[in-house]
């Protein structure tokens, strides 16, 4: 029996011993909560509701986690949920997720070399809530927008993305981001590292939401990303909303919410 299946199971036998008044809706109420946990022996705790709770799917943070802990945490996701995302991954945790990816079946989708999205067959995806554009600076950006390129993908945003279009060559970017307006983009990710200028110029030519990512792009002092991060925070342009440095899953999912709320979509409770 899958995961999934027992989950259902136990959900059946729950709603039956309230109607059979054996439980109230009050006794049930944390039964049910506590359902939606899978854990894996003294390893794990796995929140297998975050989507449907607050409209941002789980992401496995791979980097300090051993390969065979990545495994179980796709394995379970990927039962309970239909698909499961993976950032930050080294060679022996993509190696990994292929495995798991191959004995369920599923659909293995890459963003850049350390992210990841494994789609179940029967997966039913959400239908597309709003827009979100994706603008990297430079090639050297791409990976960190990946993430949230990858978060945009599993909650149903739909995405366009431009490249290479950073302060070094300005006129590169006006055609793409002309063009995501006239789409009518709900929010952008503006990606950038060096002297992390981009987000601001696109900030403040545009009427809609702009997340800044900076990355850990650049020489010297502050090529870490500081100089980028502190870049934004100091920004001209009123309303430009910023993220840590490389944290291009907290932008996908700052941009998903605000594409999501655009549209009408409001997370359950529970």
């Amino acid at each position: 029996m899958s995961r999934r299946t027992s989950t259902l199971a136990a959900v059946h036998d729950i709603l039956q011993r309230i109607a059979r008044g054996e439980l109230t809706p009050d006794d049930a109420a944390p039964l049910l909560r506590a359902d939606r946990i899978a854990r894996l022996g003294d390893r794990a705790a796995v929140d297998v509701d975050r989507h449907h709770r607050g409209g941002i799917p789980e992401v496995v943070l791979a980097g300090p986690k051993r390969a065979a802990d990545v495994a179980a945490i796709v394995a379970a996701l990927l039962d309970a949920t239909g698909q499961a995302c993976v950032s930050r991954m080294k060679a022996g945790h993509r190696a990994a997720v292929h495995r798991v990816a191959a004995e369920h079946e599923a659909r293995l989708v890459m963003y850049g070399r350390t992210a990841c999205r494994v789609v179940s067959r029967t997966h039913q995806q959400d239908k597309h809530t709003g827009s979100v554009g994706l603008i990297a600076a430079g090639t050297s950006d791409l990976e960190a927008l990946g993430e949230a390129r990858m978060l945009c993908d599993a909650a149903g945003c739909a995405t366009t993305v431009a490249a290479d279009v950073g302060v070094a060559g300005l006129h590169r970017l006006f055609e793409p981001l002309s063009a995501m307006l006239r789409d009518g983009v709900d929010a952008i990710v503006v990606a950038a590292g060096m002297d992390g200028a981009l987000p601001s110029v696109v900030a403040g030519l545009v009427d809609v939401p702009v997340i800044g990512l900076p990355t850990s792009t650049g020489y010297g002092a502050g090529g870490k990303g500081e100089a980028a991060l502190l870049a934004m925070l100091q920004t001209c342009a009123p309303g430009l909303v910023v993220v840590n440095v490389d944290n291009g899953v907290g932008a996908g999912a700052a941009a998903v919410r605000i594409a999501s709320r655009t549209h009408g979509r409001q997370p359950q409770a529970g």
